[in-house]
């Protein structure tokens, strides 16, 4: 079993208030808890055009974990409303 942690930083330049990000995080949030993995702000919760999101999963095999997180990498990259500034991933 193979568990992986992955966090990304973004930039929400249209936030002009707390009620602008968390509208962005939650469709976010959402759309990542129908892949079938946990998703949280983990960071920045005070900062209106900042964020930071976390992801973890648990995967059969390094090949399904890459698969996994390729997907949701690519999710949280096309979001609406955030530019990813940075991403960090990690096996546990």
């Amino acid at each position: 079993m193979v568990v992986t942690l992955a966090t990304w930083e973004l930039l929400l330049p249209g936030s002009g208030s707390l009620k602008d990000k968390r509208s962005v995080l939650r469709s976010l949030k959402d759309r990542l808890a129908r892949m079938n993995v946990s998703v949280a702000e983990t960071g920045m919760q005070d900062l209106r055009g900042r964020a930071r999101i976390s992801v973890v999963f648990l995967a059969a095999h390094s090949a399904q974990a890459d698969s996994i997180l390729a997907s949701v990498d690519r999710l949280v990259a096309g979001a609406r409303g955030a530019v990813v500034v940075a991403n960090n991933s990690e096996r546990l």
